[in-house]
Formats: C-alpha cells, structure tokens, sequence
C-alpha cells in the first residue's frame, strides 16, 4: 500500500487546495470553459464546487486529471 501512495502524484493534496489552485491559475470562467460544469459556471465558489465535486466522482476526476495536466506550470 505505501509504494501505491508514493507514485500517486496526488497523495497528500486535498480537494480544496486543487481547485484553490486551479482557480488562482485560471480563474473560474476559463474553468468553466476547460470543464464544463455548473459548479464551475453558475454563482461558482470554492465551497460550492467542493460540495459538488465530493458527491460527483467523474467530475473530480476530470478535475484531478486538469490538476496534473498543469501542475508543471503552478
């Protein structure tokens, strides 16, 4: 199990710090735009997009994958 966590790039990182992150690089339009949903475009917030990105797994995950795609440029 351990040698799993080492090579899961996400290992340590929370949900909130992602899209705090993903926001701060963005901004929530260009979110909108690069993941089309509603969390992201109707009244978005970070709580608001945590509420539905824990209940929501597939849009967590294309969440994670933008995450990694541009952790090189954070």
């Amino acid at each position: 199990m351990e040698n799993h966590q080492k090579n899961n790039p996400l290992h340590g990182i929370t949900l909130q710090k992602i899209i705090e992150q993903l926001v701060d690089y963005y901004g929530f339009d260009t979110l909108g735009e690069l993941i089309k949903i509603k969390c992201f475009t109707e009244n978005p917030s970070v709580k608001s997009s945590l509420t539905f990105l824990r209940k929501t797994e597939w849009a967590r995950k294309k969440v994670e994958e933008l995450y990694l795609r541009t952790l090189p440029k954070l």
